[in-house]
């Protein structure tokens, strides 16, 4: 079987306005475990690559043209930015249905910055990509756009629309309210399958690459999707065990292995899924420039409060105002160390991830997922104790006590007042 590499072949020409064409390579022409070419991960005894499998479903794809997607963004008005990157701007915009007839349809488009090749390559992977996955919690891409003029290239990508727009917004951005413990629980539940089906779910391996809370999206019922595959990578050919590639990323999410040898494998996303999950605890970004020294990264903070310990508790993100289950709270952060394990390979699968936050989730639901966290070590919700509404003996005590003193300082002000008076008869 012969391989494929995606990339849009220099030679063709600049009028081309759909992907870009598949150019055949044979095997040996970039074998080897150093070589940094993009290439599919087939091999004479693996599955189809990217590109073949893009072959059969390209068709799924709308092909707009520039004009139309010009005219939904009202020419890419300011009032309908929602986003903004390295890639360019996102905007906010209607198209009309497939058929023609019906209510327009509110979508995203994104429109990428004219920096060249490079912002070319990241189209190409995210239209390929996307066009061959299908999963509830990947965002879904509707169609493309690619011109080549005189004015230059224009590549445009139209996905569905995430009207709750990231879960970097809602964690970190305190114009919004504070997610509650269970919503934050279903988020990276299904951002966590979003995962194990890139990586176990297709007939290839597919590495994100990118894991982050900004490239966590959230539709009208806060259903998490994964979105930006534009550094998507395939995983290693049979019979390999990593991808040897140029290092790439979001800082304070990458996997140190990976940043070190070049050496990208699924475990590289299993250690940014970890950073996140101490985030959705901690409600902190993984780097925080504006705080004391020894707060600034996160995964460092943390270790002074291990899952065990009595101090835990000062993990947990302020705005939670202590509504959370302490055993479940305390069972997530075990499982985002064993995902930042220093071992690649003693790290877990994404689908072993699912099935622990699944369970960690049962065990909320089946105590009091909205109890006070406990200082006494992995108590377990069931068995603590309701909170008390009415006011303690002890209580009632010492404000009848402070009542008390209360009536004395004014007693002695009243008499410090009546001898001040006298003494001016006087």
């Amino acid at each position: 079987m012969k391989c494929f590499y995606y990339f849009k072949d220099k030679t063709k020409s600049r009028k081309q306005r759909s992907a870009p064409e598949l150019k055949e390579q044979s095997q040996s022409e970039y074998s080897g475990a150093d070589s940094r070419i993009i290439k599919s991960s087939c091999s004479a005894n693996s599955p189809r690559g990217i590109p073949e499998l893009y072959e059969e479903k390209a068709h799924n794809l709308r092909v707009f043209t520039f004009s139309e997607l010009k005219n939904a963004t009202h020419d890419f008005s300011r009032l309908l930015k929602i986003g903004e990157g390295g890639f360019g701007s996102v905007f906010k915009g209607s198209i009309k249905p497939v058929d023609g007839n019906g209510d327009q349809i509110v979508v995203a488009i994104k429109k990428l910055n004219k920096d060249g090749l490079q912002g070319h390559k990241q189209w190409v992977a995210e239209v390929q990509f996307l066009g061959v996955v299908e999963h509830p919690n990947l965002v879904k891409l509707l169609g493309y756009c690619a011109v080549d003029g005189e004015r230059g290239i224009q590549r445009l990508l139209v996905y569905e629309y995430m009207p709750n727009r990231s879960l970097e917004d809602h964690l970190f951005n305190k114009a919004y309210q504070a997610l509650p413990w269970d919503r934050r629980l279903d988020i990276i539940l299904g951002a966590a399958q979003g995962l194990a089906y890139l990586h176990e779910g297709l007939e290839i391996q597919v590495i994100f690459r990118d894991f982050k809370t900004s490239n966590i999206l959230l539709d009208e019922n806060f259903k998490s999707k994964l979105s930006d595959f534009g550094l998507a990578r395939e995983g290693p050919m049979a019979g390999h065990t990593h991808v040897s590639t140029a290092v790439v990323g979001t800082y304070g999410y990458a996997a140190p292995d990976y940043i070190e040898t070049g050496h990208l494998t699924a475990k590289s996303d299993v250690w940014s899924f970890g950073v996140v999950l101490y985030e959705i605890l901690t409600g902190r970004r993984s780097l925080e420039r504006n705080l004391p020294r020894t707060e600034q990264k996160l995964l460092e903070w943390v270790k002074q409060f291990p899952p065990d310990s009595k101090r835990f508790g000062q993990v947990m993100d302020p705005r939670l105002e202590n509504q959370y289950s302490s055993s479940a709270a305390r069972r997530i952060a075990k499982l985002a160390d064993s995902c930042l394990l220093k071992s690649a390979k003693d790290r877990p699968k994404m689908s072993q991830v699912v099935e622990t936050l699944k369970q960690i989730m049962q065990v909320s639901e089946d105590g009091n997922p909205l109890s006070l966290e406990s200082s006494d070590n992995d108590k377990a919700d069931s068995e603590q104790k309701p909170i008390q509404l009415e006011p303690a003996e002890s209580w009632k005590r010492r404000m009848s006590h402070l009542a008390k003193l209360g009536e004395q300082v004014d007693s002695a002000s009243r008499r410090r007042f009546m001898i001040m008076q006298r003494a001016k008869v006087n």
